[in-house]
């Protein structure tokens, strides 16, 4: 029987991965003069890549034209140096070829003695993770995909240890500035909906920690069960972080699991500013942290540390019979004891090269960069007449408005974003606060400097002053 092989030459090979790595190149280098966004017609152009599957291969030049002029630029340009939209997702260079080696070589780091070593190296970075926020030596953690399914297995891990199988009475108590994904997980994880307590914050968007002690009181006294109290290090929303100590102190004193959503900001503790805006981030029970985020790696990239290890691994671990020739030594770390996969890609490669490559040093200079940039530009939303900002910020994320002279100042706003939107000169997202529109920017990309946020401020002034005289 005739059948197409598969593996490719030699020359193949080295030929496809060179048009792939020039490509590459050209686009990074290419992006400082590239448009922010690229989202006119984009129903049209993603409608139009719509077809059946292919019967016969297609040359990788074609293909490779197709992805690089007619995929990759319809979107939000997030690896842009001026990307200060949502939470920028970095890319860090090095991050990408560490995809590309662990993609290559295709090793299996689901269980220990599939691959050994390359388990080691992602052992190595969940313990510096540890390390940098005031974790003990019990500390267990994963790689996932992202924040969202690090909550999910905080919330499985905090309800396996403190309900066991009685998970109906369940409570957990956040703030109303926290994460929808933290919601959404605990649905997952079986909670019921109506022992979700989203409760008020003040007037800079942080955690009350007397309003927590009170609804947990008044849980009590109705037979229900709370067990998780969840803080956040940074708010999607305006970045805010919330009284990390007292919120620690209301978890002991009725015995519930603290957890910090610290996906955003966690990585702010590298560098002095930033610790001093996290003290008592230590003190948690568990925490979430995003490299793809505060480390500048590639998306797809989220982590969880549970203090007390060995309750993630009791929350996680099931064994099998098939499994029964892979033991892992005293001492080393199975993933698939510790994390809801089994088969999984080796994300720990794209954080270990880089931070193996620059060392931390760089990454805590470019995290302070971030904070003292975020500061230039609220100095200059707070001279600037006609601007206010919801509330100074914690870390790099600013909520701010225009205020016009006449008129509906949501309206406005609303009108504000299109524009500098439209002009793809610039990109912000938006969000509501009491219902109230206002625009946010987040300073977190390592390609951002002084320039890109002069530059910045110079668009969302020219745009709100030119609207302001209509």
């Amino acid at each position: 029987m005739k059948y197409t092989d598969l593996e490719l030459t030699q020359d193949a090979m080295k030929q496809m991965g060179e048009l792939a790595l020039d490509a590459v190149i050209e686009h990074i280098l290419g992006l400082p003069d590239a448009p922010r966004s690229e989202l006119k017609d984009s129903v049209l152009k993603s409608r139009s890549l719509r077809e059946p599957p292919p019967e016969n291969g297609t040359d990788f030049p074609k293909l490779l034209d197709l992805l690089m002029n007619q995929v990759i630029p319809v979107s939000i340009n997030a690896p842009h140096p001026s990307y200060i939209g949502y939470i920028p997702g970095g890319g860090l260079y090095p991050s990408a070829v560490a995809d590309f080696i662990s993609s290559a070589v295709n090793r299996f780091t689901g269980i220990w003695l599939a691959a050994p070593a390359a388990v080691r190296l992602e052992a190595n970075v969940l313990e510096w993770f540890a390390g940098w926020m005031g974790y003990p030596e019990s500390t267990r953690g994963i790689l996932t995909s992202g924040g969202s399914l690090a909550n999910f297995s905080a919330i499985v891990t905090a309800r396996k240890h403190l309900l066991g199988d009685d998970i109906s009475r369940g409570v957990i108590y956040a703030s109303d500035q926290t994460h929808h994904s933290m919601m959404k997980a605990a649905m997952l994880a079986g909670i019921r909906e109506e022992n979700i307590r989203l409760l008020e914050t003040d007037k800079a968007y942080r955690a009350v920690p007397e309003k927590f002690e009170k609804a947990i009181t008044a849980d009590q006294k109705k037979g229900l069960k709370p067990f998780l109290l969840i803080s956040n290090a940074g708010t999607t929303n305006t970045g805010a972080v919330d009284p990390l100590n007292n919120m620690s102190e209301v978890a002991r004193r009725f015995e519930l699991w603290h957890h910090i959503d610290a996906a955003y900001g966690g990585f702010f503790n590298l560098c002095e500013k930033g610790r001093k805006k996290l003290s008592g981030i230590e003190n948690s029970d568990s925490m979430i942290l995003d490299p793809h985020k505060g480390l500048f790696v590639s998306y797809g990239t989220g982590s969880l540390l549970v203090k007390e290890g060995e309750l993630l691994r009791k929350a996680h671990m099931l064994t099998a019979d098939y499994l029964q020739d892979l033991p892992t030594p005293e001492g080393e770390v199975d993933p698939s004891l510790y994390s809801p996969e089994l088969t999984r890609p080796y994300r720990g490669l794209r954080v270990w090269l880089p931070l193996k490559l620059y060392g931390i040093k760089a990454f805590r200079e470019n995290i302070a960069e971030k904070l003292e940039l975020t500061q230039w530009i609220y100095r200059r939303f707070c001279e600037e007449q006609g601007f206010e900002c919801i509330s100074p910020p914690d870390l790099s994320v600013i909520a701010f408005r225009y205020i016009p002279e006449r008129g509906d100042a949501d309206l406005f706003n609303r009108r504000l974003q299109k524009a500098i939107n439209d002009s793809q000169k610039l990109f912000l997202s938006s969000t509501l606060l009491r219902g109230e529109f206002v625009i946010r920017i987040c300073v977190l990309s390592f390609r951002t400097h002084k320039s890109e946020i002069e530059e910045a401020f110079d668009i969302i002034k020219f745009f709100a002053k030119q609207q302001d005289k209509e």
